[in-house]
């Protein structure tokens, strides 16, 4: 008799739980909303092109739910990818120097500021 094995992953943190249809409660929601897009916009289709055409259209329609659903990298679902990629690529600014903040310069820049702090207190005294 030939033993069996059951792999057990030792991160039990990346193990999701299956609600329905060994999919996941974000899988079923994703192929939900593409069903409700994807079929009516398959009638509408037909109604002026071939079947065939309509076929294409509705899967056109459909591919980017269902890459939501089941598209992950590094367990980041897409549209965290897609916000990261987005963020990089146009809001960031493309050069971004580094700079210091010496500590002896804010040190000599809060000395100067006590010494001017200090002359105009001064001569306010002197004034009155």
């Amino acid at each position: 008799m030939a033993a069996s094995y059951i792999s057990v992953p030792r991160d039990l943190t990346k193990v999701k739980s299956k609600v329905m249809f060994n999919l996941t409660k974000r899988q079923i929601i994703c192929f939900s909303v593409a069903a409700l897009i994807g079929v009516p916009s398959f009638f509408l289709i037909k109604s002026v092109a071939a079947v065939n055409t309509a076929v294409m259209g509705m899967m056109v329609v459909m591919m980017p739910l269902f890459f939501f659903a089941m598209y992950e990298k590094n367990g980041r679902p897409l549209e965290v990818l897609l916000a990261h990629f987005i963020q990089q690529v146009f809001i960031r600014p493309k050069k971004r120097p580094y700079k210091t903040d010496n500590y002896y310069a804010a040190l000599m820049r809060q000395a100067a500021a006590e010494k001017e702090v200090d002359r105009i207190v001064r001569t306010s005294m002197e004034k009155e």
